[in-house]
């Protein structure tokens, strides 16, 4: 069944109101990210929803679409670079301490997927690799994964925990080497540079990914609707 559900709470990790939607009711977990600036509707205005129907249709998995809070974190230019990753380490207590034990609470899976386009594929590759151990699939898509340009000169504990070029290299997690890692970007996409830089950042450490690279194509919406169903067909 092709059940939606909207939920909104106050989060104590944020000060405010956090909103989210739901869709099926049962079937494997997935966390999807909206991209730069994005709510928790995104992916179902843009179709990105409609396109893993069948999944969620056929028991097989359940998205929950959180929202971002990308305008008072890395996007905000008008408080302090520190404030700003201060802001994104909250948004991450609240997905690990919040969300994630309400997704295992009423699914019964103790690991997650992530997933996320552009920018949210930023979020869903920062979450997975820092919780390798709740998270056994990372769908990535045209994601970024160095936000020092978004952090000017600065740089503190804060941006390096939360900037997977940096603290990758280093993280010896042993969940990482049992997670089904896909770095999925088009052919003429401004971010497939640093798509494969983290391809050989993995592979220098023998993590087992797929880079998937689609040609002919952009970095846009109806790749990342081709990508989505076929990454989550390989769910097991």
């Amino acid at each position: 069944m092709f059940i939606e559900n909207y939920s909104k709470w106050h989060s104590n990790h944020l000060g405010r109101h956090f909103e989210m939607l739901k869709f099926g009711a049962q079937g494997y977990p997935v966390i999807l990210f909206p991209t730069s600036l994005g709510r928790y509707y995104e992916s179902k205005d843009r179709g990105l929803i409609e396109s893993a129907r069948w999944f969620v249709e056929q028991g097989k998995i359940q998205l929950y679409c959180v929202d971002s809070i990308d305008a008072d974190s890395w996007y905000n230019r008008h408080i302090p670079a520190a404030k700003r990753a201060y802001n994104h380490a909250c948004y991450d207590d609240l997905l690990f301490n919040d969300i994630l034990p309400r997704i295992q609470s009423e699914t019964g899976y103790e690991r997650i997927a992530v997933a996320g386009c552009s920018f949210g594929g930023y979020h869903a590759s920062n979450f997975a690799f820092k919780h390798p151990e709740n998270v056994s699939y990372l769908f990535s898509m045209s994601g970024t994964f160095d936000i020092k340009p978004r952090v000017d000169d600065h740089y503190d504990d804060n941006v390096y925990f939360n900037n997977p070029i940096d603290y990758m290299p280093d993280n010896e997690h042993p969940d990482l080497w049992r997670m089904g890692i896909i770095l999925g970007v088009a052919e003429e996409d401004i971010s497939r540079g640093q798509n494969e830089y983290m391809s050989r950042v993995l592979d220098a450490k023998n993590i087992a990914h797929w880079l998937d690279i689609r040609p002919q194509t952009r970095h846009d919406w109806p790749v990342w609707k081709e990508m989505f169903p076929h990454y989550l067909s390989l769910i097991k």
